[in-house]
């Protein structure tokens, strides 16, 4: 897969910047715009600032702010919704060499996810892992903190990466990727490609803004309503796959490839 490294808009102010020059950016932002006065007189919550990243696709990143009294189990959550949820499976975050899981073991020595962020080191990467049969890895690491109002979110998205270019083997954009060779130049596809690929087209899934995209059966949470479409237009047949209406579906500068 060809692909230009990503950069992403700053939801507080719209600059735009790559992964670690957004995090240079956030340190400035945060300061100017996350700071305001409680209602009541009440004193402002304390949020982390989190980036998090695929750990083995550095192009897919987020910038989050959570609340230091969260629990993992709210991070969590966030990250199967806007990243990785497809069938319910497992996760896990490894913290210094401790694992969290979402159904921990004793046999293993597994912990719950009711541990708080503020109780994980600021700096140090820790991990998340998602479905242990076809796992999507994430990276995280605390790099900062501010003051904010306090809300009724744990998490808020403060950055996120633009969809990576991903380039069909024709040269035009792909849309698509093969369940069955995704791991392969030829499995990422424009529809016109992908109507005539040998592995059929049962075998499609729309390519999504995530490090999930190609994994299991996930589609992420976007309308794909218009590649479906497209695809057919070229003989492609997805009628058993393809949402019916838009009642099926849910709503949802430079970069650089520096680490978290």
């Amino acid at each position: 897969m060809a692909r230009k490294q990503t950069a992403g808009a700053c939801t507080l102010c719209g600059a735009k910047f790559g992964k670690s020059g957004m995090t240079r950016h956030l340190e400035k932002c945060l300061a100017q715009h996350a700071v305001g006065k409680p209602a009541g007189g009440a004193r402002p919550a304390r949020f982390f600032h989190i980036v998090v990243d695929g750990r083995y696709a550095a192009d897919y990143w987020l910038h989050l702010g959570v609340r230091s009294n969260a629990k993992l189990e709210d991070l969590d959550g966030f990250l199967r919704h806007i990243w990785l949820e497809c069938c319910g499976h497992m996760s896990a975050f490894t913290i210094e060499g401790a694992t969290y899981s979402s159904y921990p073991d004793d046999e293993f020595g597994d912990e719950g996810m009711d541990l708080k962020l503020a109780n994980v080191p600021p700096g140090v990467p820790f991990f998340h892992e998602y479905d242990f049969g076809t796992t999507t890895h994430l990276r995280l690491r605390i790099v900062g903190e501010y003051d904010a109002p306090a809300s009724k979110e744990h998490v808020t998205l403060l950055a996120r990466n633009n969809p990576p270019e991903i380039s069909c083997t024709c040269g035009k954009q792909a849309v698509w990727t093969c369940c069955e060779c995704a791991y392969e130049r030829s499995g990422w596809m424009c529809s016109e490609c992908a109507a005539k690929h040998e592995c059929g087209t049962d075998m499609l899934m729309p390519i999504v803004n995530s490090p999930r995209t190609g994994q299991c059966g996930y589609t992420g949470n976007e309308d794909h309503s218009k590649i479906y479409e497209e695809l057919r237009s070229f003989g492609g047949d997805l009628d058993d796959d393809a949402p019916e209406d838009d009642d099926d579906l849910e709503d949802d500068a430079d970069g650089e490839e520096d680490g978290v």
